[in-house]
């Protein structure tokens, strides 16, 4: 009975260690839904399938399903997490807050979605994440000028936003011409936090409030500084998604109409779709996923990697940069990859030639100064995985016998050591020699 447990046991570590894969096979890549109630999973039918016909398998759980899980013995059972449970006050199963952001810690993708009813759980997740909401909890954003016209919705919360990130990146290529129709909280990012970034954000005149009270203080919120809808990316590439609105995500705002106050142009249908895949698409790393490999270095004529160089010696470093484009990995094509040869402050600082064929590479003499050397690239870009690579080698000064015998600046001294021999030779012979 134990040899069978036992098994058992290895077998589901093996099992559960496929599960995290990486870009370049995204089928059967696990993600675990929790829902606020299982009919989110009908209400958001065109977004849910979006996912599954990309090739994701969704997991769809209750928030406070006592047997969800994030990892068994040690490993991750899922690649992503998508929170649509605005309402959650707690997780069930071993699912906490510190879960959570342990979770993306590891570097794997997650998405919350609040409405104006969220949870302190919920809020304080996003809020680690690098965002701030209003003081109200029942706050909402509210536009008299950029609001979609509708028959339903008089209290101008209904807001029809087109001020999208101008990021080809992150949003892909294809412009997204009808605005996205949006229903709920704001929240703002910290302007010097540069992993947080706007990428769906509200009018100038818009502002927070709760609409169902009195306005009777100025707003905290306003203008174009609330965000509708952020992205972080952190430090260990992973990707998270945070919406103050779940409704942007249904069918019945991918599939409505609008029109924005103040236009004559309708569109037959919003653009919540088209932002929602192409934003997720990014989120799930389909989009603006890099990757470095063949990273070289060598002496000028040589190919073999040297254990440490000399100074003043010329060396060649290389590297191969990819980009993954959803179906394969392609080469990277850019201009501002830089290579610093870093010791305590960088001596060298290059930018690479690139081939447009993957291979980045420069060459340089190494400086004259002898210490412990590391090849460096720090690359970021917006939108971009960053990719940092390090590689250390040490420099030594000249043996004795490698030192050059004649130095063509020290040639005056050298006169004056002959010069100086001469004459004391002449001064001998004259004492010697005369009366």
């Amino acid at each position: 009975m134990a040899k069978i447990i036992t098994i058992f046991t290895l077998l589901l570590l093996i099992s559960t260690h496929s599960f995290s894969l990486s870009p370049e096979n995204p089928k059967n890549r696990r993600i675990l839904v929790l829902v606020d109630e299982l009919v989110i999973k009908f209400s958001h039918s065109i977004f849910f399938n979006s996912l599954q016909s990309r090739g994701y398998q969704l997991d769809f759980h209750l928030f406070d399903d006592p047997n969800i899980y994030l990892q068994r013995y040690g490993q991750y059972a899922y690649d992503g997490l998508i929170i649509f449970a605005p309402n959650a006050d707690r997780f069930g199963g071993s699912i906490n807050q510190a879960a959570v952001l342990e979770f993306v810690d590891s570097g794997r993708d997650l998405i919350v979605a609040l409405d104006a009813n969220s949870s302190d759980l919920i809020r304080d997740i996003a809020t680690e994440c690098g965002v701030e909401f209003d003081e109200d909890p029942a706050a909402m954003v509210v536009d008299h000028t950029s609001y979609a016209l509708s028959k339903t919705e008089g209290d101008h919360t209904l807001i029809a936003s087109d001020h999208f990130i101008g990021s080809d990146v992150i949003l892909g290529s294809k412009k997204i011409e009808a605005p996205v129709l949006f229903r709920g909280i704001g929240h703002t990012i910290n302007p010097s936090n540069s992993l947080v970034l706007q990428v769906l954000s509200a009018s100038p005149a818009s502002y927070s409030v709760n609409p169902a009270s009195k306005l009777l203080n100025a707003p905290t919120l306003t203008g174009s500084r609330i965000s509708l809808v952020s992205v972080v990316q952190a430090r260990n590439n992973a990707r998270i998604l945070i919406s103050g609105s779940l409704k942007m995500f249904s069918d019945r705002y991918i599939r409505s109409g609008v029109q924005k106050a103040g236009s004559s142009t309708r569109y037959d249908k919003s653009g919540n779709e088209q932002f929602v895949t192409e934003l997720t698409k990014w989120i799930f790393h389909e989009r603006g996923y890099l990757k470095a490999v063949n990273v070289r270095h060598n002496k000028v004529g040589l190919t073999d990697e040297p254990s440490m160089y000399t100074v003043t010696d010329n060396l060649e470093y290389s590297v191969e940069i990819y980009e993954w484009s959803g179906v394969n990995w392609e080469p990277y094509v850019a201009d501002d990859v830089q290579l610093q040869f870093f010791m305590m402050s960088p001596y060298v600082l290059k930018t690479l030639s690139t081939n447009k064929k993957g291979l980045y590479h420069t060459s340089f003499k190494v400086p004259d100064v002898y210490g412990v050397f590391q090849f460096k690239v720090e690359y970021q870009r917006l939108g971009y995985t960053s990719l940092s690579l390090s590689k250390q080698i040490p420099v030594r000064p000249y043996r004795h016998n490698e030192f050059e015998r004649f130095i063509a600046a020290a040639y005056p001294y050298y006169g004056a050591c002959f010069s100086m021999m001469a004459g004391f030779f002449a001064l001998t012979l004259v004492h010697l020699y005369s009366k």
